[in-house]
């Protein structure tokens, strides 16, 4: 069965604020990596539309071996993009849902194939509440926002995580890796 990983940026204060952070070549050859073993990546629309910045570097790619290699990456994984206003993704590899996150999610677990990742942070707090994660990927930078969208807004009970592996980077920055307790 496939897993679903919620994995997102942060700052240090626990907000969801892409201006907020500075990934370097570092961070942004290890999302590359991941998404090469990514088997969908799960989007809200506002995330979604953050992300299609990358067509534009996968069309003029800017030299910098991490930079454009994450701009392959993103453009080639299958995306699964949940909207009530999109019509179409403008995007060959992204599909609008459906169903329901529930219905979608349940789906894409059962079926074969490597793991899904949430990558927005209404979608992973939406997914954490239907008990439907499996794993976080915390990636949390060195920096405080001060103010922001919180990741963990709106979570309907007090869950409980196990710390199963970090990953420094050499920015500071750290991801957290932690399975739910159920």
């Amino acid at each position: 069965m496939r897993k679903v990983i919620a994995a997102i940026n942060m700052t240090i204060d626990g907000y969801c604020d892409h201006t907020a952070v500075n990934p370097d070549a570092e961070i942004h050859q290890h999302y590359a990596d991941l998404l090469h073993n990514t088997g969908v990546a799960v989007y809200g629309r506002v995330t979604y539309q953050l992300m299609q910045y990358w067509q534009s570097i996968r069309a003029n790619p800017t030299g910098k071996k991490a930079t454009d290699e994450f701009a392959a990456a993103i453009d080639r994984v299958p995306k699964l993009v949940f909207s009530h206003t999109l019509k179409d993704t403008g995007w060959n590899s992204a599909t609008l849902a459906k169903g329901s996150l529930e219905e979608e999610l349940t789906a894409l677990k059962q079926q074969p194939g490597k793991d899904i990742y949430v990558c927005s942070p209404g979608m992973i707090v939406a997914a954490m509440n239907l008990n439907l994660i499996d794993e976080f990927q915390l990636c949390v930078h060195p920096v405080v926002a001060g103010s922001g969208l919180p990741l963990f807004k709106n979570i309907q009970d007090k869950p409980m995580f196990r710390l199963v592996q970090t990953k420094n980077f050499t920015s500071g920055a750290v991801i957290l890796y932690y399975e739910p307790l159920k």
